[in-house]
């Protein structure tokens, strides 16, 4: 089959990585893939994408991505189109009514409803509730990444077809990536518990909290480090953050580095402090890499991954000193192998491949 994976842009982030794990499984399986990407960060270079036609219009802007899209779902013909993000799922679905195009398509939302739609009539949410009501009569599938999404896009769309399907994260790639060596010495010498986490550097991820928690560790005369991954905004907050609490010395800011799951083997936490998610993938691939979780219950996602608190910690949004008992507990008693193993499966390669297909009403590899 002939199948197009579309992402709006391109970033370290987890709907572009989700949707380039998706492209390359496709064409493991043999099928001819096409990767649209609608925009590229121009500081970042799209990697190595083996097998995969890697298509890149630097279109910014959802409205300024359709007439692309209908000029190639006219002339390349796909079987099969997977979007996600709503915004880009809206304009998939359009492109497709006016191309009259064929393909099946398949739509993920990947951020809770409340972030695109609203029930209060005439606000720009409700608006575009109206609009994705009759865009989503084109759609043969619209997906959510997780099971309390598909509960909240029924307070939106009580009659949307929304199933829940995970993202690939647990594939040979990513496990080959965690096993990749470091060289920075809190992870090759392991004389000290490290707690390790990843993201953009915003407000909703909640990163203050965080270090926050690493100072009432080190007011608890717990010898702890964290290495925090990412970039962004708030990253001379955390940095002021981390100088006041008197923890530079067991706090590293790295930014983006190309592989934080080869580091994140070699911790013992994986912490997740966020106010809101649509599926964390981070936390997953902490898993993957043999991390304990240990995660804030926000909507949503965390307690569906740690299966409630039964592999791993939830705490509440905001509460310092629970996380600080919660990362104590892991590394008191840690997750095992077999128990993360159990909790991610449904994140694996051949699962979300095969229940794609199967709401798609697809046969085949």
């Amino acid at each position: 089959m002939k199948i197009c994976v579309v992402t709006p842009v391109w970033g370290i982030a987890g709907v572009p990585l989700a949707q380039r794990r998706l492209a390359l499984a496709l064409v493991a399986r043999g099928h001819q893939v096409d990767f649209i990407i609608g925009w590229r960060d121009p500081a970042l270079t799209i990697p190595d994408t083996p097998g995969v036609n890697v298509i890149a219009w630097n279109v910014s802007g959802i409205r300024y991505i359709i007439p692309p899209l209908i000029r190639y779902l006219k002339t390349a013909k796909p079987d099969v189109v997977f979007s996600a993000e709503d915004h880009l799922n809206g304009a998939v679905l359009v492109a497709a009514m006016l191309a009259r195009s064929k393909a099946k398509i398949s739509g993920s939302s990947r951020v809770p409803p409340k972030d695109s739609y609203s029930n209060t009539p005439f606000t720009k949410g409700w608006l575009r509730k109206q609009t994705m009501r009759l865009a989503m009569r084109r759609a043969d599938a619209l997906t959510c990444v997780s099971e309390d999404m598909v509960t909240n896009y029924r307070t939106y769309f009580p009659d949307g077809p929304h199933v829940a399907v995970h993202n690939i994260i647990d594939d040979t790639t990513t496990r080959a990536r965690a096993a990749q060596p470091v060289d920075h010495p809190w992870f090759t010498q392991r004389d000290l518990p490290l707690v390790v986490a990843a993201g953009t550097l915003t407000g909703r991820k909640n990163f203050k909290m965080l270090v926050a928690v690493m100072g009432e560790l080190k007011r608890r005369g717990r010898d702890v480090r964290l290495a925090l991954f990412g970039e962004g905004y708030r990253r001379p907050e955390l940095e002021a953050q981390i100088a006041e609490l008197d923890i530079v010395d067991r706090c590293w800011l790295p930014g983006r580095v190309d592989n934080p799951l080869a580091y994140f083997a070699h911790a013992d936490v994986l912490a997740l402090t966020s106010y809101a998610e649509g599926l964390p993938n981070v936390l997953v691939e902490g898993m993957v890499a043999g991390c304990t979780p240990v995660a804030t219950d926000c909507p949503t996602g965390p307690r569906e991954v740690i299966e409630g608190g039964g592999v791993g910690y939830l705490v509440a949004m905001d509460d310092v000193p629970a996380m600080a008992d919660a990362i104590e507990r892991a590394l008191a008693a840690p997750a095992t192998r077999a128990a993360l193993d159990r909790a991610i499966a449904s994140f694996r390669e051949e699962v979300v491949i095969a229940r794609h297909f199967d709401i798609l009403g697809i046969s085949g590899p």
